[in-house]
């Protein structure tokens, strides 16, 4: 498991309080009882922890902890649009 993913699946599991070991790259929000408000509040604390801006409109494509893990990914390697203007 790499950083990333060790680090989200830990959050997860800390948000719902459920042992790490229940949380998988495929295990889906319905199946943790993820609401859209644990979805909005999962993706604030994943913004601050990496650093990120996640989209208001990916929320919505985000089904399993793989899906966060993955868009996290994508992120982290995409340049900023302004970045050149900082």
């Amino acid at each position: 498991m790499d950083d990333i993913e060790s680090r989200i699946v830990e959050l997860v599991a800390k948000s719902k309080n459920l042992p790490v070991s229940d949380v998988r790259m495929d295990t889906t929000f319905d199946e943790l009882q993820i609401d859209s408000l644990d979805k909005i509040n999962l993706s604030f604390a994943v913004e601050e922890m990496f650093s990120i801006e996640i989209p208001d409109e990916s929320l919505n494509a985000l089904k399993t902890v793989g899906d966060v893990v993955r868009g996290v990914e994508t992120l982290r390697t995409a340049a900023p649009p302004d970045a050149a203007k900082a």
